[in-house]
């Protein structure tokens, strides 16, 4: 089915609508920015498997969990002001140079400053919310920090098929061999509360977009919070990448990220898959793959015009809205 799209000029929030995003780094930012359009009440449940650059260098240090993709999100629901705008450029602010301060965002440190002051991750990020005027919450989806190990195909090019443990997000992240399949240490680590809480009791809950393996399937191997997603009454949208082929999916299809998905946690069905046309080469199969987890296939320009790999967020809060809008036995395949 094919309808007209047309892009509002703005988006009126639903004010009762409460949503929850999973996700990390940049990916989780997009769907933060377009949901803020949609909805005063949005949820950051953020991964917390970072071990490099800045974060890294923190955790290492203070045995904290990494603070970068916390700071991210709080800054992608920033006020839509004067006063948002600039204490968001300034936790985003990172100092030049080779010394000890070299490389670390300000936000960061403001936020680990606040967990050695308070002993509590989740009342630091709702203080820093707080000075941000966030139109949201924050929290990290595990009480732990985690590393993560993944099965690689081809590391060696002189040996394609050779199957090897890649550990660490980094390592990962630049891996030469084709991922197959991600896992985290500890084994069964604990989840927030608050997160299997906003999970259980949201209205939406987009998993999606970022890293596939190291931000979007992560929140999926934490067994609390994987029980939520699969229990809760929302509805669910899982949204792929505006990019199929990165350095954790080299060579991937669309369908093939929904495999992996489906590997990951075959228990685990969603409502609707929110997909760029762009990136579809085989309506059919991805419509099949779709089904495979219960899902319908919604197609939706939503990548900013002349920058084809990033999202707008007006068009990407507009597709949630309409998603969400419509009525939940009788969507079918759509395309906008």
């Amino acid at each position: 089915m094919t309808a007209a799209f047309t892009l509002p000029a703005s988006i009126t929030p639903e004010r009762h609508l409460e949503v929850v995003a999973l996700g990390g780094g940049h990916g989780l930012a997009a769907s933060l920015t377009a949901l803020r359009h949609i909805s005063d009440a949005v949820t950051a449940v953020v991964t917390v498997a970072d071990d490099g650059g800045s974060s890294g260098r923190l955790r290492e240090d203070f045995s904290v969990l990494p603070p970068g993709d916390l700071r991210m999100a709080l800054t992608a629901l920033c006020d839509d002001s004067d006063w948002g705008h600039m204490w968001s450029a300034v936790l985003q602010h990172r100092f030049d140079g080779d010394g000890d301060l070299g490389g670390h965002a300000l936000g960061n440190l403001l936020i680990v400053s606040l967990w050695q002051l308070i002993d509590d991750p989740v009342a630091g990020l709702d203080l820093v919310g707080r000075l941000l005027q966030a139109r949201g919450r924050v929290l990290p989806m595990s009480a732990v920090p985690l590393e993560l190990m993944a099965q690689v195909r081809g590391v060696d090019p002189a040996d394609p098929e050779d199957r090897s443990t890649v550990v660490g997000q980094v390592e990962i992240a630049r891996t030469t061999g084709v991922v197959e399949s991600i896992a985290v240490l500890p084994h069964d680590p604990p989840a927030r509360p608050e997160a299997v809480e906003a999970v259980r009791g949201a209205d939406a809950v987009i998993l999606g977009p970022g890293s596939w393996f190291t931000s979007v399937l992560t929140h999926l191997l934490v067994p609390e919070l994987r029980q939520a997603l699969v229990e809760t009454d929302a509805h669910r949208i899982l949204t792929l990448n505006l990019e199929m082929s990165t350095d954790e999916t080299q060579g991937f299809s669309a369908v093939e990220h929904i495999e992996r998905l489906r590997s990951t946690a075959p228990e685990l069905h969603v409502e609707t898959v929110l997909a760029d046309p762009s990136v579809v080469d085989d309506r059919e199969g991805l419509e099949r793959a779709c089904a495979s987890i219960g899902a319908e296939l919604a197609l939706y320009e939503v990548a900013q015009p002349g920058r084809p790999g990033q999202h707008d967020a007006l068009r990407l809060g507009a597709a949630y809205r309409d998603i969400l809008e419509l009525p939940r036995r009788s969507r079918g395949s759509r395309e906008r």
